[in-house]
């Protein structure tokens, strides 16, 4: 028996949160005047009982990063909007049809969501989703949360990245709880996170292990980091689980910044994830199928690892490692 579909659909243009009665949560469909299947954002607008701040929350920017998504479902399953003094405003999946591919990019137009915003209402499909995330969704945010994990090619920490600029982001990433966290002094445009900052918005996004899988570890953090950042807006009452992070890590996080393979093959990494290396230590190397080898791979500089290419087959271009600075 096929469960009846009891989201509301609602124009783009005439989507406000604030029109909508406090205490009571909203599942929408998002109408982005599209002509595929990318043409709706999934919503869930929890309006709390009293006037307070707004977390957004973003998931499935990429379509093979499923904590988010998972994350945003529970979590929002277990609020109670009567109990709640603000508003959270999320995006189960940012990127539908990607997810339902399995795909980092758009099947429709091949577009990377994550490298589009601030979009454009002339663009691609994927360039029409950024402008409206951005404008209809992100800038509502007192604090933005986008949660993402490695997909299902690379191995990342479980973590949270801050902008290393604002001491406001900076605060909610110790907040937020993970076992790594990240600043980065700069972000390359084109990212959710860089067009929240141009709105004046503190930001905070997530790495985690992926795979393809959710791991047990980061669904609870990613679910405890979202409800420490509602304790944090006072948009729930109550103590902030505080979790000291094992690693703090600096730096240009860019996975277009990663050492990339030059030659298609089998690879095999000899580090391991947050291992410490020096420059010039190897880190891996891409062999033939006789075993030969075809590239190695050396530390640009010293630092820990914070990327690790786990499927084994390699194409040129592909990124393989990222070594990320200790924090000062």
């Amino acid at each position: 028996m096929t469960a009846k579909k009891n989201a509301t659909t609602v124009a783009v243009k005439d989507f406000a949160p604030n029109q909508y009665p406090r205490g009571c949560r909203y599942d929408l469909d998002l109408d982005l005047g599209l002509q595929a299947e990318a043409g709706s954002l999934p919503l869930i607008l929890l309006r709390g009982a009293e006037r307070g701040e707004t977390l957004v929350v973003t998931a499935g920017i990429h379509g093979d990063e499923y904590e988010g998504v998972r994350a945003i479902l529970e979590v929002c399953h277990e609020l109670d909007p009567l109990r709640m003094k603000g508003d959270l405003l999320a995006v189960t999946a940012a990127n539908p049809a990607a997810l339902w591919e399995r795909s980092r990019t758009s099947p429709i137009d091949g577009g990377n969501l994550a490298r589009l915003f601030p979009g454009s209402l002339e663009g691609s499909p994927s360039e029409v989703i950024a402008f409206h995330l951005g404008r209809s969704v992100i800038a509502h945010a007192d604090l933005y949360l986008d949660l993402h994990s490695a997909g299902v090619k690379l191995l990342m920490p479980s973590m949270v990245g801050y902008d290393a600029n604002d001491e406001r982001s900076r605060s909610a990433a110790l907040d937020f709880g993970a076992p790594v966290i990240w600043g980065h002094p700069v972000v390359e445009a084109g990212r959710t996170i860089s067009f929240a900052a141009e709105c004046g918005i503190p930001w905070l996004y997530t790495e985690a292990r992926g795979a393809g899988r959710i791991a047990p570890d980061d669904l609870r953090m990613f679910k405890r980091g979202m409800r420490n950042l509602l304790l944090r807006l006072g948009i729930l009452d109550g103590s902030i689980d505080v979790i000291p992070p094992q690693h703090r890590l600096y730096g240009n996080g860019d996975t277009d910044s990663s050492l990339i393979a030059n030659e298609r093959g089998f690879f095999i990494p000899d580090v391991n994830l947050l291992d410490h290396v020096v420059t010039g230590e190897p880190l891996g190397r891409t062999l033939s199928l006789h075993g030969e080898t075809l590239e190695e791979f050396y530390a640009p500089h010293a630092g820990v690892v914070g990327l690790v290419r786990v499927c084994p087959v390699v194409h040129p271009g592909d990124p393989v490692f990222l070594i990320a600075d200790i924090h000062p």
